[in-house]
């Protein structure tokens, strides 16, 4: 039982050791008898803390497209194509390449990756290289924060020639040339020097493929001999080891025991007025040096038709019956053919003099 209920007010306070007035009564509020529910609500406040963009790491690859032949070359002031590809693909990426010819660097170009929609990209533009020699491509990209580290795979590498080669060139834009004629079994020297014998294979290289017969090279003879045109074709494979004398484009070819192109030479046959007899025949003499009417090295093959050196070797049919080469050729010539073997002379139609004159010669 609460004090306060047992004694007057005045004997409380003064039990409190108080002045009487130093208390004052303050009301009491009687909590309600009924149940009362309080709803509090708390509301929160929620910060929003921006995430830093992780930067995404990839890898670029370059190509060098459009070149010529196995393995590739460019041509010195020709168009290039450049591919560079990328994965994964990153909006806003750039790429920059990197061209430099012999550790020269040349030229430098920077591009817009487009997005191929498979989590890849690519970029894709031409380039004409100005200076022969060994071209190497490069590729790196144009950081941002989106970006992290782009490896590139590997360079792009690809040998640049000079294709208008004349007299007098040398290097590796010769060296090209003369590879390439003898892989195709023309008869050249692998000197580096654009020479004349150099030459006479170029000519007889034009003469199978049709082309205009004139001294020097040019950017469609580089092409046409890349893709492996003026091939010879044996039209007697079965003679063993012979020689095919083609008087419709002015060429003869060496041919070993297998029916195989051994090599092939530029020739001038008899003209109009004094054909090369046509038809097959055989080496019956061998003549070597020079004779009274300036033939060198001679293989007669009937009466007084021979396979010779001479001195004019136009492109054109220009002898007295005789099968011309250029002197420098002969002596390998006279070599390489044996009494005995087969000489093959025709037309690529069929036509031609089968008549063997007394007066044939050079």
């Amino acid at each position: 039982m609460r004090l306060r209920q047992l004694l007057p007010i005045g004997t409380f306070v003064a039990l409190l050791g108080l002045p009487a007035g130093a208390l004052a009564v303050v009301p009491t509020t009687t909590a309600p008898t009924s149940s009362t529910t309080t709803t509090s609500t708390t509301t929160t406040t929620t910060s929003t803390t921006s995430v830093p963009v992780v930067p995404t790491d990839g890898r670029l690859r370059i190509s060098l497209l459009h070149g010529i032949g196995h393995p590739a070359i460019a041509l010195s002031g020709h168009r290039l194509g450049v591919l560079v590809r990328v994965r994964p693909f990153v909006p806003g990426l750039h790429a920059t390449v990197h061209f430099a010819v012999n550790g020269h660097r040349l030229a430098s170009r920077t591009v817009p990756i487009q997005d191929l929609g498979n989590g890849t990209g690519r970029a894709e533009f031409g380039y004409s290289p100005s200076r022969s020699g060994e071209l190497v491509a490069t590729v790196t990209h144009v950081t941002t924060s989106k970006t992290g580290t782009f490896s590139q795979v590997a360079p792009a590498q690809i040998r640049v020639i000079d294709p208008d080669l004349n007299f007098g060139a040398s290097g590796e834009s010769v060296r090209t040339l003369q590879r390439g004629l003898a892989a195709l079994h023309y008869a050249v020297p692998q000197s580096g020097v654009y020479d004349e014998l150099t030459d006479d294979a170029v000519i007889a290289f034009r003469k199978m493929t049709g082309e205009e017969l004139i001294s020097g090279t040019d950017s469609r003879l580089f092409e046409q001999l890349e893709n492996g045109d003026g091939t010879f074709h044996v039209r007697f494979p079965r003679d063993g080891k012979h020689v095919e004398a083609d008087l419709t484009r002015q060429v003869l070819a060496e041919i070993d025991a297998d029916g195989r192109v051994h090599l092939i030479y530029t020739t001038s046959s008899g003209k109009p007025s004094t054909p090369t007899v046509i038809g097959h025949f055989n080496v019956y003499s061998k003549t070597p040096g020079v004779n009274s009417e300036g033939m060198v090295d001679s293989n007669y093959f009937i009466r007084g038709y021979a396979i010779h050196g001479y001195a004019s070797v136009p492109t054109y049919a220009a002898s007295h019956g005789c099968l011309r080469i250029p002197i420098p050729d002969a002596a390998s010539v006279f070599a390489w053919v044996q009494l005995g073997d087969a000489v093959d002379v025709y037309y690529e139609d069929g036509h031609g003099s089968r008549v063997v004159r007394g007066n044939a010669g050079p």
